[in-house]
């Protein structure tokens, strides 16, 4: 490292340091706000967010037109522009977090002991949260809402990419939490445009309590192999839909287009699909002309690969999160064949069997390891709002702590209450 270098990364620390003793001071006061005063200002923050839509999407003009001349592919800067419509789905996220009950108190299990004691388990607020996240600015109001309600601050790490819209919607919350007698320091962004501040976040232990990265799996690794804070993983979404012997083809045909083609940018959208041999001759050309008419490009096994328009398949494009209009598919002998592509293939995010087979659905639903399993349906309802959670803070694929769309109750450790009448142990 360059003495410049070692300049930059110290500077770093010390600007992450900064506001991360501030979110500490604030997250004090945010752990007892009661819901009441929570849920106004995640109402004002709604509203500031339409109210003052014009300034986040000059700002959003900004970044996108930045991204467009730097070479930025279309399905990235679809993630990262907004318009009206995102800005209303935005703010309705908050006001839907804003309508769930608090988890913040809730008891999670209590007993009365021989010795008189009450012991309850309660949920708390983990204190601060950091999250390091790229392209999306609609997260930056989702995690913003989902940490005030569950009485976290929250340090926000986006993207450069999306450095000026991040910025004007941190400053929309900022006021509009502060307007309503919360810390406006609850909500902040981390000083910074290069990796330094990243990694000063990373490292942050003992000011910040729990990092959540949210992207590619670049990103994802990264966080989780150098972090010394504690992190809560959210994968990358290699996810399959699976047409069984048994499937009703008309649903299976609508859940893969549905899958695949409904928002291709997101991490629940269906990049490899399986056919069970048996409706193969029959479902394959329907599938593939319906796909390629839609724009999507088939990465197909030597069955597939008979159709016209069809792209041989590698072992590449079967471990591949696509993100764009291109998926993966084979023909499978069998239901264990599927479930075993799945096992060596998937990313753990979310797969989907179509089948009118009671025994197949239950056998594909065990043996299939991910955070969410569909049966007959499409896999685009893994998410935190369609689940009835508000808006969501990430989708885990890890098996500790929380899995699959993170919501209210996922943004709370527990901690004992211990109530006794003078007892002591003998």
């Amino acid at each position: 490292m360059t003495e410049a270098d070692a300049e930059t990364a110290i500077g770093a620390a010390g600007a992450v340091r900064e506001v991360a003793l501030r979110a500490r001071v604030a997250s004090y006061e945010l752990a007892v706000a009661t819901r009441a005063a929570k849920d106004a200002a995640l109402g004002a923050m709604a509203d500031a967010l339409t109210g003052r839509s014009a300034e986040i999407l000059d700002a959003n003009a900004e970044d996108v037109a930045r991204a467009g001349a730097n070479g930025t592919p279309t399905n990235i800067i679809d993630r990262l522009r907004l318009d009206q419509d995102r800005l209303a789905g935005m703010a309705t996220g908050l006001r839907d977090v804003a309508a769930l009950p608090d988890p913040v108190g809730e008891v999670v299990r209590g007993n009365l002991v021989a010795n008189g004691l009450e012991i309850r388990q309660v949920r708390v607020p983990f204190g601060v949260i950091g999250m390091i996240y790229e392209a999306r600015p609609n997260v930056t109001a989702d995690a913003a809402g989902i940490c005030l309600k569950s009485g976290n601050a929250v340090l926000l790490r986006g993207s450069s990419s999306a450095r000026a819209s991040n910025a004007a919607i941190v400053a929309v919350l900022r006021d509009a939490a502060r307007a309503c007698g919360l810390p406006a320091d609850a909500i902040q962004l981390v000083p910074g445009e290069t990796h330094e501040s990243v990694k000063a976040l990373m490292r942050a232990r003992g000011l910040v309590d729990l990092l959540i990265p949210r992207g590619g799996a670049g990103l994802i690794d990264s966080v989780v192999t150098e972090s010394t804070v504690p992190v809560i993983e959210t994968g990358v979404g290699n996810v399959h839909v699976y047409v069984d012997a048994a499937a009703d083809l008309d649903k299976a045909l609508a859940i893969v287009l549905n899958s695949k083609t409904h928002r291709t940018s997101v991490c629940n959208s269906a990049e490899s699909l399986l056919v069970h041999t048996d409706v193969a001759g029959e479902f394959l050309p329907r599938v593939s002309a319906a796909l390629q008419r839609a724009g999507v490009t088939i990465h197909g096994d030597s069955r597939f690969a008979e159709l016209d328009g069809v792209v041989p398949a590698t072992d590449e494009d079967y471990q591949r999160e696509y993100l764009a209009l291109d998926i993966a598919a084979a023909v499978v002998p069998d239901l264990e064949a599927a479930i075993a592509h799945i096992r060596r293939w998937s990313s753990g995010h979310t797969e989907a069997i179509v089948t009118e087979d009671l025994a197949a659905a239950r056998r594909f639903t065990a043996a299939v390891d991910s955070a969410a399993v569909m049966v007959n349906a499409s896999t685009r309802f893994t998410d935190g709002g369609e689940f009835g959670f508000g808006a969501e803070i990430g989708i885990s694929t890890q098996k500790l702590h929380a899995r699959g769309p993170m919501g209210l109750t996922e943004m709370t450790s527990t901690k004992y209450v211990v109530v006794g009448d003078g007892q002591v142990r003998e």
